[in-house]
C-alpha cells in the first residue's frame, strides 16, 4: 500500500480468490475503462442468429430461383439461417415429390455455404426445410469488419495519393 501511495497510483486486487490474493499497482480509473472497453467490443462481435426466410412456389422460372439462391445464399454468408418455404395452391398438393426435388435442389446449390438442419417436412400447405450456415454469425460479422477496416484503409490511401498528386508542382510546357 505504502508503494502505491508513493507512486501516486491504486492497488488494485485483480484475483481474489487466488491464495494469497494477487493484486497490482495501476490507475484504477484507467482499469475500469479498459475494462469497459473490452466488455463494449465483445458485444459487439456477439451476434444472434436469425432465421431467414426464402419462399418458392412449386412452378418457378429459372432466373426466379437463381434470384432467390443468391438472397439465400447472401443470409448462409452473415451467417442467418435460412428456412427455405414452397407453397403449395391447389392441385399443386397433390404433388409433394416435385416440392421435395425442389427443395433437395436448393440444398445442393448451397451446399457450400450451409448444411440442411431439418428435411423437407409438409406444414398445412407449404413445405419447409432450413439450411444451417457453415460459419457461425459472429465468425460471419467478424470477417466482414475485417474486410470493411480493409477498405476503409484502401479509400484512405488512395485519397492520400490523390492529395499528393494534386499538391505537386506542374511541369512547364516544353518549348
Amino acid at each position: 500500500m505504502r508503494l502505491a501511495q508513493e507512486a501516486d497510483l491504486d492497488l488494485v486486487e485483480v484475483a481474489p480468490n487466488s491464495k494469497p490474493p494477487v493484486v497490482k499497482i495501476m490507475d484504477y480509473g484507467k482499469f475500469k475503462y479498459e475494462a469497459a472497453q473490452k466488455e463494449k467490443e465483445a458485444r459487439r462481435n456477439q451476434a444472434n442468429t436469425i432465421l431467414k426466410e426464402v419462399r418458392f412456389r412449386l412452378k418457378i422460372e429459372a432466373h426466379d430461383y437463381t434470384t432467390k439462391l443468391k438472397r439465400a445464399e447472401g443470409f448462409l454468408k452473415a451467417g442467418d439461417k435460412v428456412k427455405a418455404m414452397i407453397l403449395f395452391r391447389g392441385r399443386e398438393q397433390s404433388r409433394p415429390e416435385q416440392g421435395v426435388r425442389l427443395l433437395r435442389k436448393f440444398a445442393e446449390d448451397v451446399a457450400e455455404l450451409g448444411t440442411v438442419e431439418s428435411n423437407p417436412t409438409i406444414d398445412g400447405r407449404n413445405m419447409v426445410m432450413v439450411v444451417a450456415p457453415l460459419k457461425s454469425k459472429s465468425e460471419a460479422k467478424q470477417e466482414q469488419n475485417a474486410v470493411r477496416d480493409a477498405q476503409r484503409a484502401a479509400n484512405k490511401q488512395a485519397a492520400r495519393e490523390a492529395k499528393s498528386e494534386s499538391d505537386a508542382p506542374a511541369e512547364a510546357p516544353a518549348e
